[in-house]
């Protein structure tokens, strides 16, 4: 399925999006996502300022994960799922290609189950360190996995976004010895653990969020959540635009 960019043609949105016409994107849609998941990403990127080309891509879909297809697009998004173990059943035979694409210069895009896919406990090994569950922190406000409003510290500037069971991101203590790069942390969670970062990955590049900034009104009513006066799909936006400017 094709999604046509919605966004304005401001001279910044014309500056960035020029770089590159209309690079493809793909988001995952599969037995690895929940239903509602990767239509909110794809919504998501196609509201972006970067006029994507995106394509579901899966065992259903017209365009299966492989190496051809992912080297035909400029970025890969792995949205939000339910169990991290059985996802991972589904996409372990694609870890190579995911590596080799990123590796070559890609990008990756992980939201949720996305994120706790860049780790390695299982996952793509894609960061150098993990993604744990933040509910099980002994320090974190939350330890439900329904589904809830929490705070993040968006650089420098509080947000409420939607958060079901999400990752914290952690980094190996010297991982700087073993990669020629640098993370930049995006948004902390109020007990200060990571909750969206980037980092280089070969010439490509990785960047992954714990909480749902793809989530519009109606995940909230469908929860039973009040939605917070202020969306967090700018954050998105702000994410997508990480990954892709170098």
């Amino acid at each position: 399925m094709k999604w046509v960019s919605l966004a304005r043609n401001t001279s910044r949105r014309a500056r960035i999006s020029s770089t590159r016409p209309h690079p493809r994107a793909l988001v995952y849609r599969g037995p690895a996502s929940l239903p509602g998941c990767p239509e909110a990403v794809a919504d998501l990127l196609a509201s972006s300022v970067w006029n994507f080309d995106v394509h579901f891509v899966g065992p259903d879909e017209e365009l299966h994960l492989d190496e051809s297809t992912l080297h035909s697009a400029a970025l890969y998004a792995q949205p939000g799922g339910g169990d991290l173990d059985g996802a991972f059943a589904h996409l372990r035979r694609h870890v190579p290609a995911i590596q080799h694409f990123v590796r070559s210069g890609g990008r990756y895009l992980g939201f949720c189950l996305g994120g706790y896919l860049a780790g390695r406990s299982p996952g793509f090994e894609l960061l150098p360190g993990d993604a744990d569950q933040y509910v099980a922190m002994r320090s974190a406000e939350v330890h439900t996995t329904r589904s809830t409003v929490l705070e993040v510290d968006w650089s420098g500037q509080v947000e409420e976004m939607y958060f079901q069971d999400g990752p914290y991101f952690s980094l190996d203590r010297h991982y700087r010895r073993y990669y020629d790069c640098d993370a930049s942390i995006l948004a902390r969670y109020r007990n200060g653990s990571i909750a969206a970062l980037k980092i280089d990955y070969g010439q490509g590049r990785v960047a992954v969020v714990g909480p749902h900034p793809e989530a519009d009104e109606s995940w909230y009513r469908g929860d039973g959540l009040d939605a917070p006066e202020h969306l967090s799909t700018d954050l998105g936006h702000r994410l997508i635009n990480a990954v892709m400017i170098r």
